[in-house]
């Protein structure tokens, strides 16, 4: 198999961030439900905030299965860190696949390479929640200038993003779903807070409601519709990214239950200690994670330069599944991890603790609830027909 150098150089680098920066302040960023400021900060001081934009706009043109790889790195260290960072390629992504036809997104490109700017999302809205394929808000245009107003429910890091992707209606006249994105820089915006954040797990990812207000160039008008995006690069991309982050949570929470197997196998030498064979299990389970977002990321390689095969149903009913299969396994591995470690796993002052990882997989079932995406793939699957080879 070949090797990409260019990815292992950025696989290295973010070991190096994961150990030496979000590992040793996720703990603070989780208690004092903060941006883990120091993480990004390392970030970008390793050029990790570009990787995906392609080598002719300054960046080192990294495959999604590479950045789903840094993501893991990231998530064994830090959930919130790990989550931002996926998200933020996901917007990435965005300006990769529907941003070379607009002199405006392709001169943004290199910006974001060249001074590693972080990018954020407005995609959710009050009315319609996490329903991406709808707006409310509709972006107005006189001119060469646009201006809108969008009451966002949920806009994570929204205050330490650089430019954030706003969905919207193509005009005050637009249907519901007839939706373009623009890319609203921050020093074009105003943002109102409209909530706080005060949550169960993934605190350090600031995702407040916002009411934003913005006005710029209309050539920051992505120039494909949403549904396109969507469709072609934002849906695999979330998913494979997300579970890039979630493999990584998991993952490290086998390995404190590892750790804690080990050290009770040396107090009684000769003998298997409780939690072994349930190590066995979990790993297993681990592995079947790993299988299940490897196998999509595969499928979308084979076929990310192909548009119909991008929106086709069979392929969007099998992406919809690797985000119900990754948050649900996830889950089962944390919490197989937890009955492995018992008490010390359940305290927040053990080096076997795998409390904040429980209490952020939890988030992963309801980021865009499994419900509604089950909801979607049903109405996918009556409408199509079932595929039942084996093969892929």
């Amino acid at each position: 198999m070949e090797t990409n150098i260019t990815a292992e150089a950025a696989d290295s680098r973010m070991r190096r961030v994961a150990a030496e920066v979000a590992a040793k302040a996720a703990d603070a960023v989780d208690k004092e439900g903060r941006f883990p400021t120091e993480t990004f900060d390392a970030l970008k001081r390793e050029r990790l905030l570009g990787v995906m934009i392609p080598p002719e706009f300054g960046g080192e043109g990294l495959s999604v299965g590479e950045v789903a790889e840094l993501c893991a790195i990231l998530g064994g260290a830090c959930g919130s860190s790990a989550l931002i960072y996926a998200m933020h390629n996901i917007k990435v992504s965005s300006f990769v696949t529907h941003g070379r036809d607009s002199a405006w997104h392709r001169d943004y490109m290199r910006k974001i390479a060249e001074d590693q700017l972080l990018i954020g999302s407005a995609t959710t809205e009050y009315g319609i929640g996490g329903d991406l394929r709808n707006s409310i808000c509709a972006v107005e245009v006189q001119g060469d200038r646009f201006t809108l107003t969008k009451e966002a429910n949920c806009i994570s890091y929204g205050l330490q993003s650089d430019a954030i992707l706003v969905t919207c209606r193509r005009s005050p006249e637009a249907a519901s779903s007839d939706q373009v994105m623009v890319c609203v820089r921050r020093e074009d915006c105003t943002l109102d807070q409209t909530t706080t954040w005060d949550t169960l797990g993934m605190r350090g990812t600031n995702s407040v409601g916002f009411t934003l207000k913005s006005a710029g160039n209309a050539a920051q008008i992505f120039p494909h519709p949403f549904s396109e995006i969507a469709a072609q690069s934002m849906l695999s991309m979330t998913h494979i990214l997300w579970a890039g982050a979630w493999y990584g949570i998991a993952a490290d929470a086998v390995a404190r239950a590892q750790a804690f197997v080990k050290a009770a196998a040396k107090k009684t030498p000769g003998q298997l200690p409780p939690g072994a064979l349930r190590l066995a299990e979990v790993v297993a389970m681990l592995q079947e994670m790993k299988g299940c977002v490897n196998a999509r990321i595969e499928r979308y390689e084979a076929v990310k330069d192909d548009a119909d095969a991008l929106s086709s149903m069979s392929f969007a009913a099998d992406i919809n599944n690797l985000k119900i299969s990754a948050s649900e396994l996830g889950m089962r591995v944390v919490e197989h991890a937890l009955l492995i470690t018992g008490l010390p796993g359940y305290r927040n002052d053990t080096p076997f603790s795998v409390a904040r990882h429980m209490r952020d997989i939890l988030s992963a079932r309801i980021m865009i609830s499994n419900d509604r995406i089950l909801s979607n793939t049903s109405n996918l699957l009556l409408a199509g027909r079932f595929d039942k080879s084996l093969r892929s």
